[in-house]
């Protein structure tokens, strides 16, 4: 009877080192790809009229990730970049 619980014991344990070593492979695999290189596009039109204006640095470009200017003007571009700089050198 000692030797058949023993047994069950052993395969429950057999198991349960199956299901831990999936789950760590699992989360192994899930963070590495959170490394992997995030696919990028190319700016659409509109936003590409921005694409010279100070302060655009690669690898990001024209960053707007709000979309405020997603069918802006030159103009609204100029009023929102005034206000920035306002703001920002309130907030030093």
């Amino acid at each position: 009877n000692c030797s058949h619980n023993s047994k069950i014991l052993t395969s429950t344990t057999q198991l349960y080192l199956i299901m831990f070593k999936s789950l760590a492979l699992a989360t192994l695999a899930a963070s590495a790809s959170a490394f992997a290189p995030a696919q990028t596009g190319k700016a659409s039109t509109q936003l590409a009229a921005f694409e010279n204006e100070l302060g655009v640095q690669p690898p990001l470009g024209f960053f707007d990730p709000l979309g405020l200017l997603t069918n802006a003007d030159q103009e609204r571009f100029e009023r929102l970049r005034y206000v920035e700089l306002k703001h920002g050198r309130i907030c030093q």
